[in-house]
């Protein structure tokens, strides 16, 4: 089958689309998917940089966290999927600590059964490989940082990956008694329809010499530093990005399909959004430049792979 594989650590151009790779073989706990739509995170890249090679598995590496597919093959001991479902999850568990050396950027990737879930019905392959790593990271942050109804919050990096999902989560699901975000200046229309109540042009203001305080600071850009001075007595920092400074708290994902499970009732009454680049989906046969683009630090929302042949 085609994957895209790396030898070694390094920019973009290790990089390489081959076509000869071994359909991984399934355990008795994973199912195996036909990839169709696979999405590109910042983790992806900063691995293959080599920043996390204490904890990596061995090289060669097929990248790709996010993923949607079908099913076409179960293992002996997979108690609820079964062959034509259409599923979708982030398919490698520990994300820094060793991650799966076969990951979603291939057409086919074995996967642990409780690390998926059903696609939501209204959702297309595209929309769907777009949502599992940014709403987990979304989810568990606000979780792990005890966020709750009635409490203020304000997102570093609102028309990212992770933050768009925040602000929605954060509203819909949290029940947030005031949202502000912050973006650059043609994306302040973007956060407000996304459920952000305060936008901040980052480029015309700083957030922390704003008088207001905040619950709870969600930094997804790595400006920890700064988080603190905009969180109010016995507030908190998520973070997952950059260095930490007290009482902000490092979050990594552990990714978990239950959680997918007990979110797809809001991504399918159309509460929670996918967002996708416009430059995107990238082609299979594109996914360097796709990289060369995510790592511009420019995307609005997800960047996807797709079609995946």
């Amino acid at each position: 089958m085609k994957a895209w594989r790396y030898s070694e650590y390094g920019g973009v151009e290790v990089l390489k689309l081959e076509s000869n790779v071994e359909v991984p073989e399934i355990k008795d706990d994973q199912v195996l998917i036909k990839v169709v739509a696979a999405a590109l995170n910042p983790i992806d890249y900063k691995r293959r940089l080599g920043l996390f090679k204490a904890t990596d598995a061995p090289l060669p590496t097929v990248p790709g966290f996010d993923a949607a597919g079908v099913v076409v093959k179960v293992g002996s001991k997979v108690k609820h999927l079964k062959e034509g479902d259409e599923v979708y999850g982030d398919i490698i568990e520990k994300a820094i600590d060793g991650p799966k050396q076969f990951g979603s950027l291939a057409e086919y990737t074995a996967v642990e059964e409780k690390l998926l879930a059903l696609k939501p019905k209204n959702l297309d392959f595209v929309q769907a490989a777009s949502i599992p790593l940014a709403i987990e990271t979304a989810y568990e942050g606000l979780l792990t940082a005890g966020f709750s109804e009635g409490q203020s919050i304000l997102v570093l990096g609102g028309a990212g990956g992770v933050g768009s999902i925040v602000i929605q989560l954060a509203k819909h699901v949290f029940g947030a008694s005031k949202i502000a975000a912050t973006s650059s200046t043609a994306k302040l229309e973007l956060l407000k329809s996304l459920g952000a109540d305060l936008a901040i042009d980052y480029t015309k203001e700083n957030f922390e010499d704003l008088p207001e305080k905040f619950d709870l600071v969600y930094d997804a850009v790595g400006q920890c530093d700064r988080a603190v001075k905009a969180v109010k007595e016995g507030g908190r920092v998520v973070v997952i990005a950059g260095s930490v400074t007290p009482p902000g708290f490092w979050f990594i994902l552990t990714s978990n399909g239950e959680f997918l499970k007990k979110l797809n009732p809001y991504l399918e009454s159309g509460k929670v959004k996918p967002l996708l680049d416009p430059k995107g989906p990238f082609p299979f046969d594109k996914v360097n430049e796709a990289f060369a683009y995510l790592e511009t630090n420019r995307a609005i929302g997800k960047v996807v792979i797709y079609p995946i042949p």
